[in-house]
């Protein structure tokens, strides 16, 4: 568990003091940190969702996953109940990071853990659904390391984390708003910071904001960024679902 926080917390502190003046300059009141922070809350609940796909190709590679097919189960009861576990887990260690929050500035208050907790369990059940996935196909744990660190690193990178969105290039923002980990942190900053921070027209173009994605020129709300996860999350475990089915 201790490991697990080892990459966000890097991540928070060096990039953290490192660019801890950009975004101040584009936006007053919010600093880099602050505006990390709801990423790398992300980026815990991601990490650990994904690798719980590791347990499937271990039992794979010890035998144990031929007992538990052959188990009076549904494979699709099987994929549930892993998609189930490794988000309880995800969530629990997401909602551990929550305790920096008023370390950094930001006041953590009983509504805001209520709008946090579900959105992480929403992630997490749905990146979930990604690691099983990938690990249905997998027949080595190298392979499976090798495959979830050339997609891990680019939904990191590419996702909002460390930059706002709306005003890099467009063919960035192409790949940027496909990525599903977008509307997660998006909607998770939105929770922690609000809406209402505008960008200073020196800076940025006049009016663009550091929060809320543009698609198609409309900017997503938080409700909207959960329909998105909603949907990706169903579509994931169904297609974990239908690839465990086919195991032999």
């Amino acid at each position: 568990m201790l490991s697990s926080f080892a990459m966000p917390l890097l991540f928070l502190v060096i990039f953290g003091v490192g660019f801890n003046r950009i975004i101040g300059v584009l936006t007053p009141g919010i600093d880099f940190v602050k505006f990390i922070y709801p990423g790398i809350v992300t980026m815990t609940v991601l990490m650990t969702s994904v690798f719980s796909g590791l347990s499937v190709v271990w039992d794979r590679e010890f035998g144990f996953l031929k007992e538990v097919l052959v188990a009076p189960l549904s494979r699709t009861g099987i994929v549930l109940g892993k998609a189930a576990g490794s988000a309880t887990v995800a969530t629990i260690q997401g909602s551990m990071l929550l305790v920096l929050a008023p370390l950094i500035g930001i006041t953590l208050t009983p509504l805001l853990v209520i709008k946090v907790i579900p959105l992480l369990i929403m992630i997490s059940v749905s990146l979930s659904g990604l690691g099983i996935l990938i690990a249905s196909r997998m027949r080595s744990q190298q392979g499976f390391h090798m495959v979830v660190q050339l997609i891990v690193f680019p939904l990191i990178f590419l996702s909002g984390i460390f930059f706002p969105v709306n005003d890099v290039p467009v063919w960035l923002q192409m790949i940027v708003k496909v990525n599903p980990l977008t509307y997660g942190v998006d909607a998770i900053r939105q929770i922690f910071l609000g809406g209402d921070f505008t960008a200073v027209p020196s800076a940025m173009q006049s009016g663009s904001s550091i929060m809320g994605i543009t698609v198609f020129g409309h900017t997503m709300t938080v409700l909207e960024d959960v329909g998105v996860i909603a949907i990706l999350g169903l579509v994931l475990i169904l297609a974990a679902t239908w690839s465990f089915n086919r195991q032999e």
